[in-house]
């Protein structure tokens, strides 16, 4: 009888092939993608999902190619917020084709596919202990997902990442070096802090840290658009990187996130100007031309 030392390669299972043919699909896929960043947070609730969606928008209006990969398989919320919750994948000659909003921007979700009724399950004969292989078929299907669609050419593809600093660092090392990061937390010393420890977990990644933004920087008052204070004032904590920008928290932006609307039908609000100013600081540390 072998032991697990004595087993050489993957013993004869030929799971090092299919990995390897996967990850050559996923590359062959992806070729025409010209910068990948995944949008993080170390925690849940700052508005991580609504920041990416409204970079994609600024992006697009600046006449970048945009597309959106929802990476929070069993917490989609990209398909709402681009309206395209009844829009399906439909096949095509290199893979799936996306569905995309009125400004063009592709959007990939499970949101596409999976109510907001129904949860993700991963069908399996083992019972109990779920979590020793949920994570691997999570994996597979995101693989799946990278190598069948026809991404095409794209000048940036954000990667809506779910909450949670583990998770973070899993998805950075699954996406590679080929995909820079950028987090995102509110004004709290509390989520500075998770933010401080993500930056930690990360250094050991392939990845590139961008930085971060800083959202729900005050809140923007409808009547007189002003800019007010929404968290009170705190003590700046060293998170390690650069800040990318702060961001106001727009009701009205909200609610039009909540109704699928896209749009910016040229607005000029100050939460525009932030975001637009954290797609052009994106774009110089990407060395955007």
């Amino acid at each position: 009888m072998k032991t697990y030392f004595d087993i050489t390669g993957d013993g004869g299972s030929e799971v090092a092939a299919q990995v390897a043919a996967k990850q050559s699909r996923i590359g062959a896929s992806l070729a025409g993608v010209r910068h990948r960043l995944a949008i993080g947070s170390g925690k849940g609730g700052v508005g991580k999902s609504t920041l990416t969606m409204q970079l994609a928008v600024a992006l697009r209006a600046g006449g970048a190619a945009v597309a959106i990969l929802d990476a929070d398989l069993n917490g989609p919320s990209q398909a709402r917020m681009a309206g395209l919750a009844d829009a399906p994948m439909l096949p095509g000659e290199r893979g799936a084709l996306m569905p995309r909003t009125k400004a063009g921007i592709g959007v990939v979700s499970m949101g596409l596919t999976v109510p907001e009724s129904q949860a993700l399950e991963f069908d399996s004969v083992a019972q109990g202990d779920s979590y020793v292989w949920r994570a691997t078929r999570e994996f597979a299907l995101l693989g799946d997902l990278l190598a069948g669609i026809a991404w095409g050419e794209l000048d940036f593809l954000l990667v809506d990442l779910p909450p949670g600093v583990e998770r973070t660092v899993q998805y950075a090392e699954f996406l590679g070096a080929a995909t820079d990061l950028v987090l995102v937390t509110i004004p709290s010393e509390l989520s500075r802090g998770v933010v401080a420890r993500s930056v930690v977990a990360l250094r050991d990644a392939p990845n590139r840290l961008l930085g971060y933004v800083e959202n729900m920087h005050g809140y923007l008052c409808p009547g007189c658009q002003s800019v007010q204070p929404l968290f009170p004032h705190t003590n700046a904590i060293d998170v390690g990187v650069p800040c990318l920008g702060t961001v106001p928290f727009d009701p009205a932006l909200a609610a039009a996130c909540d109704r699928g609307e896209t749009v910016r039908a040229g607005e000029t609000t100050a939460t525009w100007r932030a975001i637009d100013s954290v797609a052009d600081a994106i774009g110089v540390a990407l060395e955007v031309p």
